[in-house]
C-alpha cells in the first residue's frame, strides 16, 4: 500500500505547455506510447481500487457519492441515508440512488474495465446471466461466472488503434495533397468567373449592338418587301382560285358524267353504275354505299353535288387512277375512307407526340436553351430586283450575327452559373474533397455495377446490361455534429416501383486511396456505401474521439 501511495504521490505534474510537448513525443514514438499506456493503465487500476465508491459508479462520478453524509439524488428531489443507496429499492426519479442494482428501470452501470475502454450499460442488464463488463463487474452475484479479459480486449484495441492512428499518418499526408490541390481548384475558378462576368459584360454590350443593328436593317427590308408581299399575295390568290375553278370545273364535268338522264340530278340509282363506288368490294354497289357518297341523300342537283359530295368522291376517283393511297383501315373494312384517313393521322400524330414526352421524360433536369426562330425561312414565290435582294441578304447576314451575339451570352450565362455552383459547393475544411468532384468510383457484386460520382450522383446498374438506376442526387453532408464531414446524403433518386423514391448515404472511413468498399441495401430503396479516401484522415481518428468520450 505504501508502494502504490508512494507511485501516485510522485506522479509528476506539468505546466499546460511542458504537457503539450509530452503528448507529441508520446504519440510520434509508438515504443514511447506503449510504455506510457502500461503505466496509465496500472495507475487506472490503482486508482480505481483505492478511491472508494458505491458499485457501478465511475471514477469521475465519486465524489457525488461521500459515504459519510446522506446522498441527495442528483435531481435534487430527495436526500436519504446512504446506506440507502444500492439497496436495490429505487428511491430517487432520476436512478441516481442505484448504480449498482436492477431497481430502477432507467438506471445506468459504469463498468471500470480496467485496462481497456470504461462502458455504460442499462442497469437492466445487471445479474442477467450476460457479461457484458469485460472484467465481470455487472455479473457480482456469483450465478455467472465471468473471466475478465479487459487486458486481453486493451491490448487489441490499442494495437488497433496504433494501425489506425499509422493509417491516419500516411493518409494526413495525400490529404493535404488534396487539399492543396483543392484550393487551387477553388482559386482558378474564382479567377475563371471572374473573367467570365467580363466577357459576360463584353458579350452583352455586342448583343445589343447587333440587335439594333438588326432591326435598323429590318425595318429598310420591310419597306423593300411591302411591294413584293403585296405581289405574292395577289400571285397566291389567283392559284387559290385558279385551283377553286379546276376543281370546280373537274365537279362539273363528273356531275354531268353521272347524270345519265340528263335530269339535273344524280341520284342513287345512277351511282350504283360505277363501280368505284364499291366500298366494301363485294363486286355490287348497295344503296347505302351510294347514298353515303350522296351525303345521305337520295339525290343531289349540281349545286349540292359541288358543295357536299365532292369533297368524299374525288379522293374514290384519285384512288381509281393511282393518285391516292387508301387508308389501312378501308383496306380491312372496318372503316370509311375520309374517316380512315383522318384516324390514322390523329393516330400519328398521337404516337410521336407520346415518343417526344416520353423523351422529354428521360432527359435531365437541366434547361434546354431555346431555339431561335428562323425569319423569313420560306422561299419567295416572287423573283427580288437586284437592289432589294442585296437589302435581304443584308438583313438576313444581320438576323445570323444578332443569333451567335445572342448564343454567346446563352452559353457565358451558363458557364458563369457552373463555376458559381462550384464555388458554392462545401468541399470540407480544407477543400479537402475537391479533387473528387467530377470523378466516378464503381464497386461490383455477383449482380451489379455501383458507382459513386460524389457531388453528382449513385447509380446501379445491372451486370445484364440493362439500364441504370439512379440511386440518389448529391443532396448534403449529414455526418454528427462533431464530424459532419464523416458522411453523405444523396436523395432524390429515381422511385421504386410501389415504393419510396431512392436515396444513398454513403459513410467516409479514412483511407490510402479513393474507393468504395462495400454497398448494402438496409432499408428498402435505401442504400449504403462505405467509401475510404485520404481525405477523411483527420487530426484525431474516431476511435480516439470516442475514448475521450467514454468516460462522460
Amino acid at each position: 500500500m505504501a508502494h502504490d501511495s508512494f507511485i501516485i504521490a510522485n506522479i509528476p505534474t506539468f505546466s499546460s505547455s511542458a504537457a503539450g510537448e509530452m503528448n507529441a513525443k508520446i504519440t510520434k514514438n509508438p515504443k514511447l506510447m506503449n510504455t506510457f499506456l502500461v503505466v496509465f493503465v496500472f495507475v487506472c487500476e490503482i486508482l480505481s481500487s483505492e478511491v472508494p465508491r458505491p458499485r457501478g459508479v465511475s471514477l469521475s462520478r465519486a465524489p457525488l457519492y461521500p459515504p459519510d453524509r446522506d446522498f441527495t439524488c442528483f435531481d435534487g428531489s430527495k436526500t436519504i441515508p446512504f446506506t440507502q443507496v444500492n439497496d436495490d429499492y429505487c428511491d430517487c426519479y432520476d436512478a441516481s440512488d442505484e448504480p449498482g442494482t436492477t431497481a430502477c428501470p432507467h438506471g445506468v452501470f459504469h463498468c471500470t474495465n480496467a485496462g481497456h475502454r470504461p462502458l455504460n450499460i442499462p442497469s437492466s442488464r445487471v445479474n442477467d446471466g450476460i457479461c457484458d463488463c469485460c472484467d465481470g463487474a455487472d455479473e457480482y452475484s456469483g450465478e455467472t461466472t465471468c473471466r475478465n479479459n479487459c487486458l486481453d480486449l486493451g491490448r487489441s484495441a490499442r494495437e488497433a488503434a496504433q494501425r489506425k492512428a499509422e493509417l491516419v499518418k500516411a493518409g494526413k499526408q495525400l490529404r493535404a495533397e488534396m487539399s492543396q490541390k483543392g484550393m487551387q481548384l477553388k482559386q482558378e475558378k474564382q479567377g475563371k468567373i471572374n473573367e467570365l462576368q467580363k466577357n459576360r459584360e463584353e458579350a452583352d454590350k455586342l448583343k445589343i449592338e447587333k440587335e439594333a443593328l438588326k432591326k435598323e436593317v429590318e425595318e429598310i427590308e420591310n419597306t423593300a418587301l411591302e411591294y413584293y408581299r403585296q405581289l405574292e399575295e395577289e400571285i397566291n390568290k389567283k392559284k387559290v382560285e385558279a385551283e377553286a375553278e379546276k376543281n370546280k370545273a373537274e365537279a362539273v364535268e363528273t356531275f354531268n358524267k353521272y347524270d345519265s338522264n340528263q335530269d339535273g340530278y344524280v341520284d342513287i340509282s345512277e351511282l350504283q353504275t360505277r363501280q368505284h363506288f364499291d366500298k366494301d368490294r363485294n363486286g355490287e354497289v348497295s344503296e347505302e354505299e351510294a347514298k353515303y357518297f350522296l351525303n345521305l341523300q337520295d339525290s343531289v342537283d349540281l349545286e349540292t353535288f359541288i358543295n357536299e359530295c365532292w369533297g368524299s368522291i374525288k379522293p374514290r376517283l384519285m384512288m381509281d387512277a393511282g393518285l391516292f393511297k387508301p387508308p389501312v383501315a378501308e383496306a380491312e373494312g372496318t372503316a370509311t375512307e375520309g374517316e380512315g384517313v383522318q384516324e390514322e393521322q390523329e393516330e400519328e400524330a398521337h404516337e410521336e407526340e407520346q415518343e417526344e414526352e416520353e423523351e422529354d421524360d428521360d432527359e435531365e433536369d437541366e434547361p434546354q436553351e431555346p431555339e431561335p426562330a428562323e425569319e423569313h425561312s420560306d422561299p419567295p414565290s416572287v423573283t427580288y430586283d437586284e437592289e432589294t435582294q442585296k437589302i435581304v441578304e443584308r438583313a438576313n447576314a444581320a438576323r445570323a450575327e444578332f443569333q451567335e451575339a445572342e448564343r454567346r451570352v446563352r452559353d457565358l450565362d451558363n458557364e458563369i452559373k457552373d463555376v458559381t455552383e462550384y464555388l458554392e459547393k462545401d468541399f470540407g475544411v480544407d477543400e479537402e474533397f475537391a479533387v473528387l468532384d467530377g470523378e466516378c468510383f464503381q464497386f461490383e457484386d455477383h449482380e451489379y455495377i455501383y458507382k459513386l460520382c460524389p457531388f453528382d450522383r449513385t447509380s446501379q446498374q445491372p451486370k445484364s446490361g440493362a439500364a441504370e438506376t439512379r440511386l440518389g442526387t448529391w443532396g448534403r453532408w449529414s455526418g454528427p455534429e462533431y464530424d459532419a464531414y464523416a458522411q453523405m446524403t444523396y436523395d432524390r433518386g429515381q422511385s421504386c416501383w410501389n415504393g419510396p423514391t431512392r436515396s444513398t448515404v454513403v459513410r467516409l472511413e479514412c483511407g490510402s486511396e479513393n474507393k468504395i468498399t462495400a454497398v448494402s441495401e438496409p432499408n428498402r430503396c435505401e442504400y449504403m456505401f462505405d467509401f475510404v479516401t485520404p481525405a477523411a484522415c483527420y487530426e484525431a481518428p474516431a476511435d480516439v474521439r470516442d475514448e475521450l468520450h467514454d468516460e462522460l
